[in-house]
């Protein structure tokens, strides 16, 4: 019986180890950003775009074509009065009964000419097509730089953990000492009680990194579509020796390659093309027309073959004097846009420089870091042997203890910082998405 206990024990051990393993999944930087572009709701949302304006396209190119429309009817007659005035004499023979009326009809209209309207329409859709295609590959660059800012703050909450919870040991190690040492009248209770709040403050700040760490998690986890509740793990690969190339040094790049600023242009050639849609007013419309029509007045009338073509033209006189207001509203809106795109240049210049003097900075912040690592833990040997020899006392232990830990936290954010303001400038200069070989849409 015991053993059939310890059998389903450790069944149901193995079911809930799996259970948790399953449930840790191990992602590098690339497939995250691929699963950002596949399953976000914002990608999903710019390809629904992207996917209407190339519809409407379509459906304006449709126009070219000839309008072609079928109808037909059939009547039923209720005591139809008929009176012929042709050939009417006065042994005219009774008129027959009319009951019943069939008619069908086929026409046909081919635009020929309406003012340039149908061109300039293909014109500008074509144009709002391609600036929805570039605003959906902004879209995608703006995401991939969400992940990897998600990444990496995942990144540095788990390595802040790790390096806390080393902290935590050793501090947890020397409370055990200390209570040796003070049970043994070597240091005074208050050396001890010292000690024992520097555990409580590592304590707490690993509490605080539990619950960044936790937060970062879901929000990356909820961002690629994952259940809420995996726990992911950052590939160290992604950080360690990671190398820097092709780093932008002007904001040259970024109006080459800025998807924002791409559709913005292309938006601004529709905007001239609308102007022509405006005027196309002034102009008349041709075209050609043709049919066929078939009649059948039940003991009356038969019409068949009764075909025709030629050519229709309307002209919106009134429309003229009224279509400048339009003209205008399309000049003013193309004014619009130009001015848009001259503020969005400005703006990707200050984006750039802003971006090139963040990555210097953090450079420079990873080489004083690394130093400060090789200082403090120095100092804390040095301070170590002195308190060992009674040369120095627990406050200045405990702090040299704090600097070391600090240092060691701030070199391995430093490293990820570093990291995260390079693509933050490949982002600004548009050309995150060529890192991760992203295909067009």
């Amino acid at each position: 019986m015991k053993v059939s206990q310890l059998m389903l024990f450790g069944i149901f051990f193995i079911g809930i180890s799996s259970i948790e393993a399953q449930q840790k999944k191990s992602l590098t930087l690339d497939e995250a950003i691929h699963m950002a572009w596949e399953k976000s709701n914002e990608v999903n949302l710019a390809n629904a775009k992207v996917a209407t304006k190339k519809y409407e396209l379509q459906s304006v190119k449709n126009n070219r074509y000839p309008d072609l429309k079928v109808a037909g009817q059939y009547q039923r007659l209720t005591k139809a009065s008929i009176d012929l005035k042709l050939n009417k004499t006065s042994d005219s023979e009774p008129l027959p009964v009319v009951d019943q009326l069939m008619l069908g009809q086929v026409n046909a209209s081919l635009p020929l000419f309406a003012g340039f309207k149908i061109q300039s329409s293909i014109k500008a859709y074509d144009n709002m097509y391609q600036a929805e295609t570039a605003s959906a590959m902004q879209t995608k660059e703006e995401v991939a730089m969400q992940v990897v800012n998600y990444y990496a703050g995942l990144y540095k909450a788990q390595k802040t953990v790790e390096l806390l919870k080393e902290n935590q040991k050793s501090a947890q190690q020397r409370v055990d000492d200390f209570i040796e040492l003070e049970k043994n009248g070597i240091i005074p209770r208050n050396d001890l009680l010292k000690s024992q709040l520097q555990v409580s403050k590592v304590q707490l700040s690993l509490d605080r990194a539990i619950s960044e760490l936790n937060v970062v998690n879901f929000e990356l986890a909820s961002l690629l579509k994952m259940d809420p509740k995996t726990k992911l793990e950052i590939r160290e690969s992604d950080f360690a020796n990671f190398q820097m190339t092709n780093v932008p040094t002007n904001e040259e790049p970024a109006l080459v390659n800025r998807k924002d600023l791409e559709a913005i242009r292309l938006q601004e050639k529709a905007s001239l093309a609308n102007i022509q849609i405006a005027k196309s007013g002034y102009y008349p419309t041709i075209s050609l027309i043709g049919g066929y029509t078939a009649l059948d007045l039940k003991n009356v009338i038969t019409v068949q073959n009764a075909m025709n073509i030629g050519v229709g033209v309307s002209y919106d006189l009134s429309g003229i004097l009224k279509n400048g207001t339009n003209v205008k509203i399309a000049e003013s809106k193309a004014l619009e846009i130009q001015n848009s795109g001259a503020m969005l240049t400005d703006y990707i210049k200050i984006q750039v420089q802003k971006a090139i003097e963040d990555y210097d900075l953090a450079l420079k912040q990873d080489l004083v870091y690394n130093q400060a690592v090789e200082q403090a833990s120095e100092n804390y040997r040095i301070i170590r042997d002195k308190y060992d020899n009674g040369l120095s006392d627990t406050n200045d232990l405990l702090e040299a203890d704090v600097e070391q830990l600090g240092s060691n936290i701030n070199k391995t954010l430093a490293k990820a910082n570093v990291i995260q303001k390079y693509y933050e400038l490949l982002s600004v200069t548009g050309q995150l998405n060529q890192t991760f070989n992203l295909s067009k849409i």
